[in-house]
């Protein structure tokens, strides 16, 4: 008797699993990572088998057979890192299971099937026929032809495509395959992501002696000498990357896979760029922005070890790469790598997990590491930037008393540009024309009816739109309070800096990088793109700007509102505003013209500026690991976040504070319990959070999870969303 044990993919928080299911001989193929569709009370819904058992707790008469078996499945180690994810991250098992099952996969079973290509072979009969001039039909003959063309082999074969573009169609090959003069065989013909060149090269650079000593302890990780876990601490420019490709070759020779995670593949072209030139066919593409047949084709292609090296933000790390030897994580620093729905995991943290596992080498590497790696990994360091040139002057321009976005030796060495035929990209995080907007008459400021934010002012579209929520309205034209046409429109977003930049480096092209501008599918790679092949021009926009771009004509980087990100109520505030100008600094002074780099700010004293400017990363790590060490947060301690929410304030009030009594129940010693504390009302729901610290991580963990399973069992949260987040960003 054999024994099914299945997790049904459902999303009830107070189910226990898994479930026992009889397996008849029609499905004798079932295995860990089988994807069955289970009867499960009166329903049919999907399932994971977990294990595969000889006997069961139950007789053989009490246990239901599975229905069917998807032709998909998922293998064995994803579907222990799927398990581990939903009890590590207080999530359940089939949420943390979904993320591992094949691209396609849910409800509807299935996703998108292969592609099928029709490949046609003229036989001996076909060519004397064409050699005799038999009497064959217009079409007919251009289809021999295309196929015995001048030079072709005997087995040449060409797609269906290719002849109905050479004037043949499908009926025309039936009817010559009918008379036994060509043989038509269908072939899988997987469907390949497009990358962006962007003047990427298959060559191999000549290793600096810093990049080789560097290679040397990744190579001894992946051969499972020294320390396994390793941080590049490399300044911009500094060849990150190539050493990425060197540790990934010897990877591969060594029979081994190799996973790199970046924080948003379309925002960095390049690497992938770089990786696709130099490892061709054996490096496979998954991320968000492909269609479901692309991701169903790459994702093949890694099972079945076509490819044997995937390249993709987050939700890659649970690609099914065979015996992995390598994890880099590009750009560790950035929060892109934050999961923010249920189960909220960190991919850097899941990476770890999994090349532990696997015993891979895990890379981190990042110019501006977080404080956690910094304490946690062994430190590799290029300290140099690769051409020997030092990294670029950052002048601190003091905005206390001006007005309007630009300070004017900002406005004055953009408009250089014209002179020097350069380039520049200058950060402003922040879209949309203005902020927000206010009557001057009475006051009034609008704001979102379903959050409690400000409505920001998208001026080429005349539209007010709240950025967390998507509700938008037109620009008014006048006060619904008082009448009034005094509306004044306060602060600037990239809208309104893009207008006021065409008009100072008028006639250089300004383009535009935002989640607004780039919302279009392939828009990102099109900005990008432009800005790659104009002669001059300034690309203005958000973070996106910052992240991972290597272009050497930037001479002119240009941070506005520098200490926007110090003003957030978050205790990573200084970190993220150190890392957000760091990073936008190293897009400068890549090529031979050199750079410079101009910081905006209200705070010009605050550390987080001061270090950045002078390129210290280690010198602001010592100061923020210092008041983080007073202070008990990471990496001095662990935080767990749930948050509660609901459109009824009264039931989710009294929902967080049985949370709160459950948790005080079960507290681990030397932890400490925050809140309830309200958040910002968004999407017309009340929210309240609890924030537990906690020296131990599994305690802390096991507390949050424990408290949240006895709730759900008794069913005291009916009516309140609740969500867990572990190690929150």
């Amino acid at each position: 008797m054999a024994i099914a044990k299945v997790e049904p993919l459902t999303t009830a928080r107070a189910l226990r699993g898994p479930f026992d299911y009889l397996l008849p001989a029609r499905l004798a193929g079932v295995r860990i990572g089988s994807v069955l569709v289970v009867p499960f009370g009166r329903r049919r819904v999907l399932g994971v088998v977990v294990d595969v058992a000889e006997s069961s707790e139950l007789s053989p008469e009490r246990l239901a057979e599975p229905i069917a078996a998807l032709a998909e499945g998922t293998p064995p180690d994803l579907v222990r890192l799927g398990l581990w994810l939903g009890r590590e991250y207080c999530s359940t098992p089939a949420r943390g299971l979904a993320l591992a099952l094949p691209p396609g996969v849910g409800r509807s079973g299935n996703g998108p099937g292969p592609r099928i290509e029709l490949r046609a072979r003229i036989t001996a009969t076909g060519r004397a026929a064409l050699a005799a001039g038999a009497r064959l039909g217009r079409r007919q003959r251009l289809a021999l032809e295309a196929l015995a063309g001048e030079g072709a082999a005997a087995e040449t074969e060409l797609g269906v495509r290719d002849l109905v573009a050479a004037g043949a169609d499908r009926q025309t090959l039936k009817r010559l395959e009918a008379r036994g003069l060509v043989s038509l065989r269908p072939i899988e013909d997987p469907r390949r992501p497009a990358v962006m060149e962007l003047g990427a090269s298959s060559g191999r650079p000549r290793l600096s002696a810093a990049q080789r000593k560097v290679l040397a302890a990744v190579v001894g990780a992946i051969d499972g000498s020294g320390d396994r876990e390793l941080l590049l601490h490399g300044v911009t420019g500094s060849g990150k990357t190539e050493v990425y490709l060197a540790a990934t070759e010897a990877a591969l020779g060594r029979g081994r896979g190799a996973l790199i995670l970046v924080p948003e593949i379309a925002l960095t072209p390049q690497i992938v760029a770089r990786f696709s030139a130099r490892f061709g066919e054996r490096v496979a593409l998954l991320h968000s922005r492909l269609t479901g047949g692309e991701r169903r084709d790459e994702w093949q292609r890694l099972r079945s070890g076509k490819a044997q090296l995937c390249i993709g933000p987050r939700s890659a790390v649970f690609a099914p790469v065979g015996d992995l030897g390598l994890i880099v994580i590009d750009e560790e620093h950035d929060p892109s790598y934050k999961q923010e729905g249920d189960p909220r995991y960190d991919a850097r943290e899941v990476a770890r997990h999994r090349a532990a596992e696997a015993g891979a080498a895990l890379l981190a590497g990042s110019a501006t590491p977080r404080p956690e790696s910094w304490t946690g990994l062994r430190r590799l360091k290029l300290a140099r930037r690769i051409d020997g040139r030092e990294l670029p002057p950052v002048e601190v321009l003091d905005m206390r008393g001006r007005h309007g976005p630009l300070h004017p030796n900002t406005l004055k060495r953009l408009a250089g540009l014209r002179e020097t035929r350069g380039k520049a990209i200058v950060l402003l995080n922040r879209r949309g024309w203005s902020p927000f907007l206010s009557c001057r008459e009475c006051g009034r400021a609008w704001g979102c009816p379903h959050c409690d934010v400000s409505l920001v002012v998208h001026q080429p579209a005349g539209e007010l739109r709240c950025h967390h929520c998507g509700h938008a309205e037109p620009v008014p034209g006048s006060c619904p309070d008082c009448g009034s046409v005094t509306l004044a429109r306060h602060g600037a977003g990239t809208e309104r800096v893009e207008s006021l930049l065409a008009g100072a480096v008028a006639p250089l092209p300004v383009f535009r990088l935002d989640s607004d501008s780039a919302a279009r599918s392939g828009s990102h790679h099109e900005i990008l793109g432009r800005f790659h092949d104009a002669e001059a021009g300034v690309l203005v926009g958000t973070q996106m700007v910052a992240k991972g771009h290597d272009f050497p004509d930037v001479v002119l980087s240009v941070v506005l509102d520098a200490d926007s990100t110090l003003r957030f109520p978050d205790f990573r505030s200084e970190e993220r505003t150190f890392a957000l100008v760091a990073q936008l600094a190293g897009r400068s002074g890549r090529g031979p013209g050199g750079g410079r780099v101009l910081v905006q700010t209200l705070a010009p004293a605050a550390a987080a500026i001061v270090h950045a400017s002078s390129h210290d990363a280690a010198g602001f790590l010592a100061g923020e690991l210092g008041r983080r060490r007073v202070l008990r947060y990471p990496p001095f301690s662990h935080l767990v976040r749930i948050e509660l929410a609901s459109p009824d304030a009264g039931r989710v009030q009294g929902a967080s504070k049985a949370v709160r009594a459950a948790l005080e129940r079960m507290l681990p010693d030397g932890s400490e319990l925050l809140g309830p504390a309200p958040r910002f009302r968004l999407r017309a729901r009340y929210r309240r959070q609890l924030l537990l610290k906690s020296s131990d991580r599994g305690a802390g963990v096991g507390a949050a999870r424990e408290a949240v399973e006895e709730l759900a069992s008794a069913r005291l949260l009916r009516g309140v969303a609740l969500s867990v987040d572990v190690d929150p960003q």
